[in-house]
């Protein structure tokens, strides 16, 4: 083996070779439990990021785990098409050449974008082979396969002919710029300033007025009432009244209702049903009007007074506010901070907007979904969040499911242009005209065939008669009402969550009945992110029950965040991203700076963020490899919990590679062969083979209970304490001596127990366990072209020896109160001490006599000897391994007295360190004022400080008792 471990060299090597012998595979005919994982399908257009990196370690170590146990094991990968995403970068490269998707036309749009999806799409896939993700890779699927997409269409036309899918004009999250529906997850609420507008609605009666508040006035344009709590002594007497509004010179009424806060404002709200949630819920409970006064593109309509009609909406609200101060009908306007969504991909202000669109009927679905979790089909791990599962479920409302884009899967719903020649509406027809309905184009002699050709977009009115195909979901060849072959497909696509909703049987091959469906349907966990609990897991969950008749997944494991090690979030706005594969193969600063600032940054911001950069990377960032990274990752998986990322926890892991690297290089040196079986273990063998049998047992329980953290410590210290710092340095006397047997032995257990531990390290360090293992297994007496294939190590209760960790117990104890005075002491290591023996008992001085050679090997004694009874010892330090008082004479070691000014020094400037913080939290304006993380951290250093000054004292009390 090298004398140094080359991450990168090893990692390519290996991932390239076990791809192509397809150790990634599962055997569909062998005879063994199954274990399937869906990958969270990651968008086409998107790169690995932090959080792709921890949520796919840990289902690959679940995989490898699972195919080391003989499961039929299936990582099923593929991606999402990812419709509007995808659509903007398409339309950005367009731009850049002076085109639109209108020049091109929908049919040629979408073809521009399969070219991009084939030369440029899935690079994370690539990304994630750097990491080790031991998908199945044979099986990839995209979202919009041929395949997927027929199952697409067949669950959309039987939820049709169901009625669990209809058409119908609802409020719905409308992008102005994209323009076209978009989910919750879709929008981004931050808070920012602005202002609170108070106005005087007069009563129809001339009675006076009452006041109301809103923060965009420009909706007042189509207010359909005023809102008061029933119970509002101050308003009783207006309700049923009439309000003129302003502006617009209308009536509406003044309404009754309990959502409405009266200690908020002056208690009376306006209410505009086409332009807000709440507002929206209160109109059809009082069957208000719903009146629509914005465009698409979020300008004022003709349903709103002529003055106003065109004008951008923030324009009109200039405009509004100007003319209602002109009419004495401003009261008041403050300054209020409140929550703006902006579309995630627009960056836009999100408009409630009144439209038609296509929704699943939840509530039939929903209910057998709650109960799959309530009668424990499904468990959520940890438990807590299927509290969260509930509250979304019991309160949901029915799903938009429909996008007013080009990518995507296109509704299979088409329309009769000789029945519905009125309710439909076609633009951009090129040579043909501008564009109107299959009656005008026909009165004025365009044939109606190339009209739908040529249709650049089509404007399906609310009177259109959708006409549905039966199974299949394939265009009908004509209409069944009147025989014609003009029909006309519904413009819209589907949100990209219905097809991902179907992610864990549409892969599998339904509506085929196949062998894979078969095989690992119900998949047996799904790992994600909290934030999806509603739009993804739960439309599973929905879509299994309704399609395959059983829940899409037995378990959901759901982690936490990765955060900076400051706990922040990270985002690119804030200049503390990590790329994954920056840590595993490198960076240099100035790339690194590059990489974290942009020129469409502010120049401030982008100024921070590189002083920000090069403060914390003065060198860039070093190759750390996959194997490190992943560690990480799964010794930071607390479950439950955000993780902090903090790059001296991959540097620990990759010092654990050179570690394992360093022991391998050791037992290749000393095992040329491999040993014989003939000879009795010494205690020290039966004791590592004794300690891993409990970590093997002990991992096992972690990994059944998700405790990843817990599994991947455990192995750490068996491997790094156990085996490297104890074990090694016990059986070296043996290999170093004349027992031919005893070293016979010692080769024979160290061997074997570094091919065990690489087995059981192998789920979360695939790379260096697989190169260590070719060389270590034969001489181990194993067998087999991967280590992947190899079964994992399960515990044998037979082979834990009590005697032999009681034996290892009182060594480590003796060696670790000899270590312990010398840190205290401050002695150097390798100095030779002399070592007094007082107390203990009669086993004591047997272990100390049989021990001995490892007593100096470890504890670097100069003389070991008992202090006679009655005898009261020299100065000296004292330490303990049960009874037995080990002491270390202090004459000609150390000068007790210049030690303990060295630590009254350390106490002092601990002491400055301490004071400095207790002020900084006692002053109110640093704990009232300072952001929470940072109060926080600040309280840390404090108890850290406390914890130092404490051990300090300790050590000084010590030396100064040895002054008498």
């Amino acid at each position: 083996m090298p004398k140094t471990y080359d991450p990168k060299e090893v990692e390519t090597r290996w991932y390239t070779h076990w791809e192509e012998s397809g150790y990634f595979s599962p055997d569909l005919e062998a005879e063994a439990p199954s274990f399937a994982i869906m990958i969270p399908p990651p968008n086409v257009t998107g790169t690995l990021h932090m959080g792709h990196a921890f949520q796919d370690t840990l289902m690959d170590a679940l995989t490898r785990y699972h195919r080391m146990r003989g499961h039929r094991t299936l990582w099923q990968p593929g991606s999402d098409h990812a419709g509007i995403a995808t659509q903007m970068v398409v339309e950005r490269q367009l731009e850049q050449e002076g085109q639109t998707r209108h020049d091109l036309g929908r049919q040629a749009f979408v073809e521009r974008v399969w070219e991009w999806k084939e030369t440029s799409g899935n690079v994370i896939t690539q990304q994630l082979r750097r990491m080790g993700a031991s998908c199945d890779w044979s099986r990839e699927r995209f979202t919009m396969d041929a395949g997927l997409s027929r199952a697409v269409n067949e669950v959309f036309v039987r939820l049709f002919h169901e009625g669990l899918i209809y058409r119908g004009q609802r409020l719905v999250n409308w992008d102005p710029v994209l323009h076209t529906a978009i989910s919750d997850l879709e929008v981004e609420s931050e808070e920012e300033a602005g202002h609170l507008w108070h106005f005087r609605y007069p009563l129809s009666d001339g009675s006076g007025h009452v006041t109301v508040a809103t923060t965009r006035p420009e909706t007042m344009l189509g207010d359909q009432a005023v809102a008061v709590h029933p119970e509002d002594e101050r308003y009783t007497n207006l309700i049923g009244k009439t309000i003129r509004l302003p502006l617009a010179e209308r009536e509406i009424p003044v309404i009754a209702d309990e959502y409405v806060d009266p200690e908020f404002g002056s208690g009376c709200v306006k209410i505009t049903p086409a332009h807000d949630f709440n507002d929206y819920e209160m109109g059809r409970r009082h069957d208000l009007p719903m009146l629509n006064i914005l465009t698409e593109d979020a300008r004022i309509n003709d349903n709103a007074p002529e003055a106003y009609r065109g004008l951008d909406r923030y324009a009109a609200r200039e405009r509004v506010v100007a003319d209602l101060e002109a009419q004495g009908l401003l009261e008041a306007v403050e300054d209020h901070n409140l929550m703006v969504p902006r579309g995630d991909r627009s960056g836009t202000v999100i408009e409630p907007f009144l439209t038609d669109q296509w929704f699943v009927k939840v509530g039939p679905l929903a209910k057998p979904a709650i109960e799959a979790v309530e009668n424990g089909a499904i468990r959520f791990v940890p438990e807590n969040w299927a509290k969260t599962y509930y509250e979304w479920m019991y309160n949901l409302e029915d799903w938009c499911i429909s996008r007013q884009i080009w990518w995507g899967h296109r509704v299979p719903v088409w329309y009769c242009a000789e029945c519905d020649g009125d309710h439909l509406m076609l633009h951009g027809l090129g040579d043909l005209g501008q564009g109107g309905t299959p009656n005008d184009l026909k009165a004025h002699g365009v044939l109606l065939e190339e009209a739908i050709n040529q249709a650049e977009h089509i404007h399906v009115g609310s009177g259109a008669t959708p006409i549905v195909p039966g199974e299949g979901g394939q265009q009908p060849a004509q209409c069944p009402h009147c025989g014609s072959t003009h029909l006309i497909q519904d413009p819209d696509v589907l949100d990209t969550w219905f097809s991902s909703a179907l992610w864990p049987f549409s892969t599998l091959g339904w509506p085929e009945k196949t062998k894979e469906l078969e095989t690992f349907y119900p998949t047996s966990v799904l790992v994600t992110g909290f934030d999806i609990i509603f739009f993804w897991v739960a439309r599973m969950i929905m879509m299994g029950l309704k399609f395959m008749d059983d829940v899409p997944f037995e378990e959901v494991y759901v982690h936490g965040l990765v955060r900076d090690s400051e706990g922040n979030k990270m985002s690119k706005s804030k200049g503390n991203v990590l790329d994954p594969l920056d840590l595993i193969d490198g960076i240099d600063l100035e790339a690194l700076v590059e990489k974290r600032t942009s020129a469409m940054m502010q120049p401030a911001k982008a100024k921070a963020i590189e002083k920000m950069t090069r403060k914390e990377f003065p060198e860039g960032i070093p190759a750390f490899g996959a194997d490190a990274l992943r560690f990480t990752f799964a010794s930071l998986a607390t479950m439950g919990r955000d993780i902090k990322f903090d790059l001296g926890r991959i540097e620990g892991y990759r010092n654990f590679c050179t570690k394992l690297w360093n022991a391998a290089r050791f037992n290749l040196m000393n095992v040329t062969e491999p040993p014989a079986e003939d000879t009795a273990p010494g205690w020290a063998d039966r004791w590592i083979v004794s300690r891993l049998q409990r970590t093997e047992a002990e991992v096992a329980e972690a990994m059944a209970a998700y405790r990843f953290n817990d599994a991947a410590h455990t192995v750490y210290d068996f491997i790094w304490h156990s085996y490297c710092d104890w074990y090694l340095e016990l059986v070296k006397p043996a290999l170093n001596g004349d027992d031919a047997a005893a070293a016979e032995s010692a080769r024979r257990t160290m061997i074997r127990v570094l091919e065990a531990s690489l087995r059981l390290l192998h789920p979360f360090m695939p790379f260096i366990t697989e190169e260590i293992w070719q060389k270590v297994a034969p001489l181990a007496g194993k067998a087999g072209a991967t280590i992947m294939r190899q079964p994992y190590p399960e515990a044998d209760e037979g082979r834990m020896d009590s005697d032999a960790e009681a034996e290892f117990e009182w060594l480590e104890a003796f060696v670790g109160a000899v270590r312990s005075i010398r840190g205290e002491m401050n002695i150097n290591p390798n100095q030779a001490i002399p070592l007094l023996l007082r107390g203990g008992g009669e086993r004591d001085r047997q272990r100390v006599e049989a021990h001995r050679a490892l007593i100096d090997a470890l504890a670097r004694p100069e003389s070991v000897e008992w202090v006679p009874e009655g005898t009261e010892p020299p100065q000296s330090a004292t330490g303990l391994a049960g009874d037995l008082q080990v002491l270390v004479p202090l004459e000609g070691l150390i000068d007790v007295e210049a030690e303990i000014q060295r630590l009254d020094k350390e106490l002092e400037k601990v002491g400055g360190d301490l004071e400095r913080s207790r002020k900084k939290l006692d002053n109110p304006s640093f704990k009232d004022k300072a952001p929470a993380d940072v109060v926080a951290k600040e309280q840390e250093k404090l108890a850290e400080f406390e914890d130092r000054q404490q051990q300090l004292q300790d050590q000084r009390d010590r030396l100064a008792s040895l002054k008498g």
